[in-house]
């Protein structure tokens, strides 16, 4: 599977090295502050994603989980989740970017 950076996403790491540094190692001791798994972590961030409604998030936390081999059925699932808490409308887009990741082939 290929890594897909948005051009914003690189443009901001290449400006702000130092601060991304340190926003990388802070990511890294948070996962690593509790027995979660991957998997389980990746399924975590992207039902946090949906309920913010966050675009590059959800798309991001879609491709990474799909690389800790979640299933697309599983990623569906926590998409599904979202109906009865954050409601049909931020479900469907949430269903939306999921569908244009995994038909990306990821």
């Amino acid at each position: 599977m290929s890594e897909y950076l948005p051009d914003v996403y690189v443009a901001f790491r290449e400006r702000f090295g130092a601060v991304v540094q340190r926003q990388d190692a802070l990511a890294a001791a948070v996962d690593a502050a509790g027995p979660l798994d991957e998997r389980t972590l990746r399924l975590v961030k992207l039902g946090v994603a949906i309920g913010a409604q966050a675009e590059g998030a959800v798309r991001s936390n879609v491709r990474k989980a799909l690389q800790a081999g979640v299933s697309v059925a599983e990623v569906e699932q926590v998409v599904l989740q979202g109906l009865t808490t954050r409601g049909f409308p931020a479900t469907i887009a949430a269903w939306q970017w999921t569908n244009e990741v995994v038909g990306e082939g990821v």
